[in-house]
């Protein structure tokens, strides 16, 4: 096992205005599980490829432990890699496909079968060895394209979306066990996805990407509380955060969207580069009072009911049809109905403030800084 360091890493393909990724520097620790994540074309397969030695390094280095790898083939960066297309060999069984480096390696026959059997154990592949893929679930798939990767016992794993071709439900339990696994395994892990559901499930830290900028790598916890610009707080979150236009007055005085009032400290209004900012809330963050007085006035669009929570899709009154919402949510069944005129309350503790110049967090902390691996045997929403 070993840290992964990326020191100013950039690829700049031919004919593009601007590097895939751009000057990265960040360092995975040793047996962490890092989730890279951000919407298409942000960077992170290409992150990802560079890493493999897939992707040429335009500039800066990238080191495997103590080895700078930057220029090295990706045969001789002990690493291994699982794909989202599986790409198993059809005519092998799955003894064969997960042992297949091995046999390519010239290990011995029984020295082979155990590693085999032992990845299979923990994957519970045994009873499928002899099966041929096709005769395989995508979930049974995706499991031997692991087994693949950990019979070698890298020091790396690398994943990219791995669990894109699994239905809904196969994911969540496939991403169970896969975070699970590299708890056991102790593997320096970095996996790509661009479902931030699954970024936050997985990862004990989650880099998010943005135009091949790296723009916060922190916790899931530090991520959703305390994100450092507008992109990470809009980005983070199912549904994402509220984000409203506001005019600022000055520290005192407060921040205006409508009928919306909110604080402004005198550290948040020395930071702001004009009067315009954005204030950013959680559906989370709303009390709902229908008939209130001081809050922000909407009128109930939608209701979406699931069970143990309710979200409400509103627009404020007289905004035009397809304007921007306003979610809220409700614990449990919600009281609301379509067409209710509510009364939105924020906690003050949970109001965000962004300067609409820079898209910095105002009075928030910097972007966050490389923290130790959790010690979970399974992953937390965090």
């Amino acid at each position: 096992m070993a840290t992964v360091t990326f020191s100013g890493a950039a690829r700049i393909y031919p004919g593009l205005a601007r590097p895939a990724v751009d000057a990265l520097d960040l360092e995975i620790e040793d047996g962490e599980f890092l989730v890279l994540v951000g919407p298409s074309g942000c960077g992170k397969s290409t992150t990802l490829r560079m890493l493999a030695g897939l992707e040429p390094v335009d500039r800066g280095t990238i080191h495997i432990g103590e080895r700078d790898v930057t220029k090295l083939s990706p045969k001789d960066r002990d690493i291994a890699m699982v794909f989202q297309s599986y790409a198993l060999y059809p005519h092998m069984t799955v003894a064969e496909n997960i042992g297949f480096h091995l046999k390519v390696k010239r290990m011995d026959r029984t020295q082979r079968a155990a590693r085999v059997l032992e990845a299979a154990r923990m994957l519970d592949l045994e009873e499928f060895l002899d099966r041929k893929p096709a005769k395989l679930s995508g979930g049974q798939r995706q499991r031997v394209a692991m087994g693949r990767a950990i019979v070698r016992e890298p020091q790396v794993f690398l994943m990219d979306e791995p669990l894109s071709n699994l239905d809904a439900k196969l994911r969540v339990q496939t991403r169970t066990q896969i975070a699970a696994l590299q708890k056991r395994l102790e593997v320096t892990t970095a996996y790509v996805t661009h479902d931030q559901v699954e970024a936050m499930t997985m990862g004990d830290r989650v880099a998010v990407l943005d135009a091949g900028v790296l723009q916060q790598c922190a916790t899931p916890r530090d991520l959703f509380m305390n994100p450092t610009n507008v992109f990470v707080a809009g980005f983070i979150g199912s549904p994402a955060m509220n984000l409203l236009p506001a005019t600022m007055s000055g520290a005192g005085s407060g921040a205006t969207h409508g009928s919306l009032t909110v604080a402004v400290s005198t550290e948040q209004a020395a930071g702001a580069t004009s009067e315009h900012v954005t204030i950013g809330i959680r559906p989370e963050a709303w009390r709902i009072e229908p008939g209130g007085t001081e809050g922000l006035t909407v009128d109930v669009m939608v209701v979406e009911e699931l069970g143990s929570e309710s979200f409400l899709y509103c627009a404020e009154p007289d905004q035009p049809i397809g304007g921007p919402q306003v979610v809220a949510r409700a614990e449990g069944l919600s009281s609301n109905s379509v067409g209710d005129r509510v009364t939105l309350v924020p906690r003050p503790e949970l109001v965000y403030l962004f300067d609409v110049g820079t898209g910095l967090r105002l009075g928030g902390p910097n972007p966050g800084t490389p923290a130790p691996p959790r010690s979970l045997s399974a992953p937390s929403t965090g």
